[in-house]
């Protein structure tokens, strides 16, 4: 009687615990499953969610043939997990040679055949690896070329991974730098075309969410949710890249020959003023840029005004042309000095007496004494309106954004009694080399200025297409005026001084030279900046050349010119097929 007593009391007890170690759980179960399920899966898809970046390509920019001057290109940030890869088994692990053969590789040894491949140093690696070997994560090299992903990767490394990172490559290097621009270390665009078509260029990135295991590798099949990224569109420039190349190493070599600080040289393609090449010297790599000098990193000709000297005598017979002020065969008298009222007198670079010119005579000989006493047919005010419609005091184009120039032209009121006469052989004024050479591109194409152009358009990812607008043109002077100032600038090609350097066999060349002071803190100095404007053929223009030297050292003229400005335009025939003029230059009379 008490054994069966004994007996279901333990049973009792038993069946007691039992339902409390099944309560216990149940309750635990509940709260699990139940109350505190959303957190519990919340923080269980954290865990094992990792979000991972698809990178959107920035676009191109091509020249006016397609020739890529900038593009992206992928690098890979190679990382590594220390714990996984010191921890055993995997230290060492096995290799398997190409011939069946199986080694062991330790960490230390793994850690020196990535040093050599990245051309780290082993013992720098080894100490970051070791230095917290319960990591999961470090950086052990950024941006390696994909042939250094692709050995590191087969190395069959524990605990690597690799990180894709999009950079940005001129595979011209300094060709077109100083118009390209470039990115800095964060892609983030800086100068140039980069900088200011950005919206056409820039891409966004997307991003795709992965599961992944204990080990922290991608559990295959396991993307959860993609968002697509969006690729750059293609900036279409209209400069030529093998002319561009030329004109720079040209401007280049004479900067160095004659100890210029400083060289432009701009083609303009006359029609519809497109920028055939905007050369700078010194220039920038995009792809050093830090080296470059700080006041190289964009483009001097967009950017830096400077006075042109008499290269501006073309516009200002031009306008005399067409206001009927004077004809090209106008009677003067250049004296070897012009009185200036409550000024200093102006002289020409060289001593002479009373000159008889024509109107044609001072502009190719380039007498300032002249070009004076041509300017007293004009108002001032008139005079003022005309550079304006030259486009002097305005950007020469959109394309470049803040990082261009208006130069400088004060108001006609402004002008003291000898900025009244300086302005209009270069003096008192300022212009870029863009600014000039629109100047020529006006006279070559009958009087009309066209809004220089180096941007033809922004193809887009998805093959549409948006032009960039242009401007219309300005009917500057009449087509009469234009055409007779382009014959009266032959006779510096074909008769005076530089004539044996500046002529091409078979081609017309319409050139003006010009020689400016440049004043330091207010006062006019013994440094020059030295000029060759021009248009061929002269017949029918189809090309403004325009060479700037700024302060030479050893040649003070424009003859230090000469060599490059016939140089670069006769290259600018054979890139183009100019075909050879067929008529005779008119023979227009230089003196009386």
């Amino acid at each position: 009687m008490t054994t069966r007593r004994s007996t279901r009391r333990r049973s009792i007890v038993a069946m007691v615990a039992i339902l409390a170690v099944v309560g216990v759980f149940v309750v635990r179960l509940v709260d699990i499953q139940v109350v505190r399920a959303e957190d519990l899966n919340e923080q269980s898809t954290e865990k094992r969610s990792v979000p991972m970046t698809i990178y959107g390509t920035r676009g191109e920019i091509v020249d006016a043939n397609g020739v890529v001057l900038a593009d992206s290109v992928l690098r890979y940030d190679i990382t590594i997990s220390p714990r996984q890869l010191l921890a055993a088994p995997n230290n060492p692990f096995t290799r398997v040679l190409d011939d069946g053969t199986e080694i062991e590789i330790t960490a230390d040894q793994a850690i020196t055949e990535i040093a050599g491949l990245t051309g780290q140093k082993a013992e720098d690696l080894l100490a970051d690896v070791h230095e917290d070997p319960t990591s999961d994560y470090l950086m052990l090299a950024e941006e390696q070329p994909l042939e250094v992903f692709e050995a590191i990767r087969d190395l069959g490394i524990p605990g690597i991974y690799m990180e894709r990172d999009p950079a940005r490559s001129y595979p011209n290097g300094a060709v077109a730098g100083n118009l390209v621009g470039f990115t800095g270390t964060d892609n983030v665009a800086r100068a140039g075309v980069e900088y200011h078509w950005d919206e056409c260029l820039a891409s966004s990135d997307g991003t795709a969410t992965y599961e992944r295991g204990l080990d922290n590798t991608r559990i295959p099949g396991s993307t959860l949710e993609v968002e697509d990224a969006r690729d750059g569109g293609t900036v279409h420039l209209t400069i030529d890249r093998d002319l561009q190349w030329y004109a720079q190493q040209q401007i280049a070599q004479r900067a160095q020959e004659v100890g210029a600080d400083w060289a432009t040289a701009v083609v303009v393609r006359v029609a519809d003023g497109a920028l055939m090449a905007v050369a700078d010297y010194p220039t920038v790599d995009p792809n050093d840029y830090s080296s470059a000098d700080p006041g190289a990193t964009g483009s001097r000709a967009f950017a830096i005004p400077y006075e042109p000297g008499s290269t501006f005598k073309a516009a200002t017979v031009a306008m005399l042309l067409d206001a009927g002020a004077i004809t090209p065969t106008t009677q003067i008298v250049a004296p070897g000095f012009f009185e200036v009222p409550d000024g200093p007198p102006i002289g020409d670079a060289w001593a002479h007496g009373d000159l008889r010119y024509t109107t044609a005579g001072a502009l190719a000989n380039s007498s300032n004494t002249g070009i004076s006493v041509l300017t007293d047919h004009l108002d001032a005010q008139t005079r003022y309106e005309y550079w304006k419609k030259f486009g002097i005091g305005e950007q020469a184009t959109d394309d470049f954004g803040g990082a261009e120039s208006s130069g400088i032209l004060h108001p006609a009121e402004n002008w003291d009694t000898s900025t009244n006469y300086t302005v209009q052989f270069g003096q008192g004024v300022a212009a870029t080399s863009l600014q000039v050479a629109s100047i020529y591109q006006t006279l070559g194409n009958n009087g009309v200025r066209v809004p220089l152009s180096l941007v033809a358009g922004c193809e887009h990812a998805d093959g549409t297409w948006t032009d960039v607008p242009t401007g219309e043109g300005v009917q500057v002077v009449s087509e009469a005026a234009a055409d007779q100032t382009v014959q009266m600038l032959e006779p510096v090609a074909s008769q005076l001084s530089l004539a044996p350097q500046l002529s091409i066999p078979g081609y017309r060349i319409a050139a003006k030279t010009g020689t400016a002071e440049v004043a330091q803190n207010g006062v006019y100095t013994s440094e020059r900046v030295v000029s060759i404007a021009g248009l061929v053929p002269a017949e029918n223009p189809e090309y403004a050349i325009v060479v700037t030297l700024g302060q030479p050292d050893t040649m003070k003229t424009s003859a230090a010119v000469a060599p490059t400005f016939h140089n670069i335009t006769a290259q600018v025939l054979k890139t183009f097929r100019v075909e050879p003029s067929t008529e005779p230059a008119p023979d227009i009379p230089l003196t009386w």
